[in-house]
């Protein structure tokens, strides 16, 4: 079993922000699979799905990002599941808006939810799909800026590009890592 992760922070005041690229694609990717209305499992919200033809729990923690890795950790550790088992759909401002990077592995960049995960699991060695949510130069507040939403001028790219992350988490449980890198690594919404 697969297990696909989108990363955010729980709530209303987060849904529409840069922080929550990681759920946004997540919910997408939960519908493309019609995986139904899923379950609320006190830290995590989870559904079972059929993903690039293979059995996959979608997950969203209900922790806040820089927790995200306990829930991460739990699940894979009731299911019997391993880090290569993970998948990570997360937001980069390193990445311009609607720039996607698929990863085989690698540290975590600076970014607290992936740092949470990396710290729970004591590895870094899951894929990830990193959608880049900057437009611009960054301000000095990285932390208002990853929590602000996304200005209406923006909304057709994050769509577009939570579209193309999709496809990549499909085509890295299909037809692994280096596929889906050498496919949307130059891809842009």
């Amino acid at each position: 079993m697969r297990f696909v992760v989108g990363l955010g922070n729980p709530g209303e005041r987060y849904r529409r922000t840069r922080h929550n690229a990681g759920f946004m694609a997540l919910d997408a990717l939960a519908a493309c699979a019609r995986a139904g209305k899923g379950r609320d499992d006190g830290d995590a919200w989870w559904a079972e799905a059929e993903v690039g033809g293979e059995s996959a729990l979608l997950v969203k923690p209900r922790a806040f990002m820089n927790a995200s890795g306990g829930p991460v950790a739990r699940l894979l550790a009731e299911r019997g599941g391993s880090s290569l088992d993970l998948v990570v759909i997360v937001d980069d401002v390193a990445l311009d808006l609607g720039n996607l990077r698929v990863r085989e592995r690698g540290s975590h960049g600076g970014h607290n939810g992936l740092r949470s995960i990396v710290d729970a699991l004591g590895t870094e060695d899951f894929p990830r799909v990193r959608i880049g949510v900057r437009h611009g130069e960054l301000p000095e507040d990285l932390a208002e800026y990853v929590l602000s939403d996304f200005p209406p001028a923006e909304v057709l790219v994050v769509q577009e590009a939570i579209g193309l992350a999709v496809d990549a988490v499909e085509c890295l449980i299909r037809e692994g890592a280096v596929a889906a890198m050498d496919r949307f690594n130059a891809r842009r919404a």
